[in-house]
């Protein structure tokens, strides 16, 4: 293993000793695979590869001060995988199986997770494809489930500060009653134009309307919107909008530290009156917004009065934070505590 500078990490991908896999043939999963392999054996034919039956997750073990390891609402996960298969007709991945392979594949790479002062985790990565070799508009008949882990530093350059972004009436990140709410990979590849016009004009990110009247506020790049006025902790409700697992957390945070919360439509003139907003997702957290500027219309809501974060984001962030290290007690049985010590 080379050494790792914990505190100067991107998030990308680095490799790491193994990864956890099992395969569905015939009706039935296989017994779990570890492995050092990082490639995938494929046909060219694979149904993942030309219609799209591919389903992901994205969740974060960290290592805490009391030297044990937490890995982050990782049930929440399992169901929202299972969520995505079946409306993609993919076979079902149990809550005890993809639990297992969380934790059996965290403990593998134990050496990987990064100290609790870096700020960095490890992220997980579960990875469900369609393998069966087939041209017909079909589901699949086999199909392989990986979880791979790397460790990771904050989403964004700057870390927990304000940024900009830019509504991007052109484009559609998905349709209503589509693939919107489930995690796979054509949601992402879709958004990959907007985004990149976005951080061209150097913003953060793109903000996406509702794709039906561009009237409301869908989701802000591949993450969830909130803002808050009021006491209130305000979200966008649409059936484009994935449930994000963040967001729940957050609402859940807001009402805990007496806020209302309201999940409705959020449009977009709503957003001269925040307070303040963000961004929330697994990778982030919560990204807090600066300034949305709405170019075609020659619009600017300016968020933050002095470009930094929130009082309130800021409580939200180190309260959630401080759950997923084991700082602050976990009323919810949110975290599955490991009792790993690095190697």
């Amino acid at each position: 293993m080379e050494k790792i500078d914990w505190n100067n990490l991107k998030f990308g991908y680095i490799p790491t000793d193994y990864n956890v896999r099992c395969h569905y043939a015939n009706g039935e999963w296989s017994d779990i695979e570890e492995t050092r392999d990082e490639m995938i054996p494929i046909h060219m034919a694979a149904s993942c590869l030309h219609y799209g039956q591919e389903a992901f997750e994205g969740l974060k073990a960290f290592r805490c001060p009391d030297g044990k390891v937490r890995i982050f609402r990782m049930e929440d996960n399992a169901k929202r995988l299972q969520s995505t298969c079946r409306a993609l007709v993919m076979p079902e991945i149990s809550t005890e199986r993809f639990c297992e392979m969380a934790k059996r594949v965290v403990k593998l790479n134990a050496k990987f997770i990064p100290p609790y002062e870096s700020g960095a985790a490890l992220y997980l990565r579960p990875l469900l494809i369609g393998t069966t070799p087939d041209v017909g508009v079909k589901p699949a008949k086999e199909y392989s489930f990986i979880i791979f882990v790397t460790p990771v530093g904050p989403y964004f350059k700057g870390g927990f500060a304000a940024n900009n972004y830019v509504i991007m009436r052109q484009y559609d990140r998905a349709a209503p009653l589509g693939t919107g709410r489930y995690k796979c990979a054509g949601n992402y590849a879709g958004s990959l134009l907007a985004g990149k016009i976005a951080h061209e004009a150097g913003y953060a990110g793109e903000f996406y309307l509702d794709a039906k009247e561009k009237k409301y506020i869908d989701e802000c790049g591949a993450a969830n919107f909130f803002g808050i006025k009021n006491n209130t902790y305000v979200t966008p409700n649409s059936l484009s909008i994935l449930p994000s697992i963040t967001n729940k957390s957050l609402q859940q945070i807001a009402l805990d530290l007496g806020l209302k919360v309201e999940q409705r439509e959020v449009p977009e003139e709503e957003l001269a009156t925040f307070e303040e907003a963000g961004a929330c997702g697994t990778a982030a957290v919560i990204s807090p917004i600066n300034r949305i500027d709405d170019m075609e219309r020659g619009l600017s809501y300016q968020i933050s009065k002095d470009g930094k974060p929130g009082p309130i984001c800021k409580k939200l962030y180190d309260t959630y934070r401080n759950i997923q290290y084991g700082i602050e007690p976990d009323r919810y049985g949110w975290v599955t505590v490991l009792d790993i010590t690095e190697e």
